[in-house]
């Protein structure tokens, strides 16, 4: 099983990983290593793939699982735990709890302190992104953060209506930057969410960004996309503290 290992100058004890679509044992949508509970996927596929991560990665404990909407909701955890939580971010200072974002296209967003003591995965999505989601999870740390953006839908082929346009940019004229206007349809933009989420970073103080820029969409083979392909899988992407370290 291969994974993506975050490229950024963390503290040792910050773990992180990013996973692709091969590896696990769904079949066909869902081929192969789909961890999402959600998409119709058989549930004893979803939680061996589950299980066979968290080993290959070395996780001290599963990753607590969020039922994902589209929130700006960042939860802060204190332990591990089985539950089903309702949000879209987790945030935690605790060695050995796995915070997870699962994503098809949305952008998911790590944030570690430089002194390697809080961690935050978050899932946004452009509903997010708008709302505020990776602003409210920085502002749960003190001291200097550190980001990491991973694989999203691309700034080429997230293409989005009038109203995603005019709901970002009501905010802040500077997002008309991460806006391309479509050659065909002059209702219709392709948006950077990389670059949207830089913005709101950059709006809380943090500039110490580092990304991995793969489209979803335009990757098939690593990646699943649920605007190339409807009804597939997830990919998830952890952060925790290590507890030996």
């Amino acid at each position: 099983m291969m994974f993506i290992v975050p490229d950024w100058p963390v503290a040792k004890r910050v773990r992180a990983i990013s996973s692709l679509r091969d590896g696990g044992v769904s079949s066909s949508p869902f081929s192969s290593l789909n961890v999402g509970m959600h998409v119709g996927d058989n549930e004893q596929n979803v939680l061996e793939n589950r299980s066979r991560l968290a080993i290959e990665a070395a996780m001290p404990s599963a990753p607590v699982w969020l039922n994902q909407t589209h929130s700006s909701d960042v939860l802060e955890l204190f332990t591990p735990t089985e539950n089903v939580l309702d949000g879209d971010a987790s945030f935690t200072s605790v060695a050995g709890v796995v915070c997870a974002a699962m994503t098809a296209d949305c952008l998911p967003v790590l944030l570690a302190d430089e002194n390697g003591e809080q961690v935050a995965a978050v899932h946004a999505g452009w509903r997010g992104l708008a709302d505020g989601i990776v602003e409210k999870a920085a502002a749960k740390f003190s001291g200097k953060v550190i980001a990491w953006l991973g694989p999203a839908i691309g700034p080429d082929a997230f293409e989005v209506g009038q109203d995603v346009f005019d709901e970002f940019v009501s905010q802040n004229k500077q997002a008309q930057q991460a806006f391309r206007q479509s050659d065909t349809d002059a209702n219709k933009y392709y948006a950077n969410m990389h670059l949207l989420a830089i913005q709101a970073l950059n709006r809380e103080g943090i500039t110490d960004i580092y990304r991995d820029s793969r489209c979803t969409y335009l990757n098939s083979e690593r990646f699943f996309s649920y605007r190339r392909d409807g009804q597939t899988g997830r990919q998830v992407t952890c952060i925790w503290l290590d507890p030996e370290k």
